[in-house]
């Protein structure tokens, strides 16, 4: 059976209320980047469920020998977040995944054309083939900066496969485009919305994550 696309809005109280909070024109910035960061570590708990390998091991209780479990930690984990508004939810993630690599890379949107183009690029040249790389982008419109990511990733030798999207809001063209380039990926999305305007804003969204999160 041929890879689809998994879009994934969890149905937890805590990320409801979190992106009402984004939403609201009224949230003040520091508010609003807290929100941010929620969302990314409550996005990020439900986006590594059943993800990252894990081991059996002893373990010696005070009382008696035992066994648990812990995340493998020969399993190479990377974060990329997409400057700026990515920087947000990456306070969210990153003390879930304290062992991460965190690569950034950053984009800007000509306003014209929709179009992306990369301004900076820490990624590494080579991931592993075992990486598991989390991506932090909290607005997915028109799709274009995405697809753009995920190409460099993959020249780079990620596996679409082990790649997970922590997104905020989403929009049909993004993940029509996701869909049908990159099938296998899975996105964890607070809300999704049905419109992209022709400015290739969401609607309604929840206007500039970026100046927003950063008060500029």
């Amino acid at each position: 059976m041929a890879a689809q696309l998994r879009i994934y809005v969890p149905p937890h109280p805590l990320i409801k209320h979190w992106l009402a909070v984004t939403r609201d024109k009224n949230t003040p910035v520091p508010l609003f980047r807290t929100a941010i960061c929620e969302l990314g570590r409550w996005l990020t708990y439900e986006a590594i469920r059943d993800w990252l390998p894990v081991l059996e091991v002893g373990i010696e209780t005070p009382l008696q020998p035992a066994t648990g479990h812990i995340i493998d930690p020969a399993t190479p984990i990377a974060i990329v977040p997409i400057l700026r508004a990515g920087l947000a939810l990456l306070e969210g993630c990153q003390p879930l995944l304290p062992t991460a690599s965190v690569y950034h890379l950053g984009l800007v949107r000509n306003e014209e054309t929709l179009e992306a183009s990369c301004y900076l690029n820490r990624l590494p040249q080579q991931f592993a083939p075992e990486t598991k790389i989390l991506i932090t982008e909290p607005m997915m419109a028109t799709g274009n900066t995405i697809v753009s990511v995920l190409e460099m990733l993959v020249e780079r030798g990620a596996d679409p496969s082990s790649i997970r999207i922590v997104n905020v809001i989403c929009a049909p063209p993004a993940l029509q485009k996701l869909s049908q380039k990159f099938p296998s990926l899975q996105v964890y999305a607070a809300a999704i919305d049905e419109v992209v305007n022709d400015q290739g804003w969401i609607v309604p969204g929840l206007g500039d994550a970026g100046d927003r999160a950063f008060g500029t």
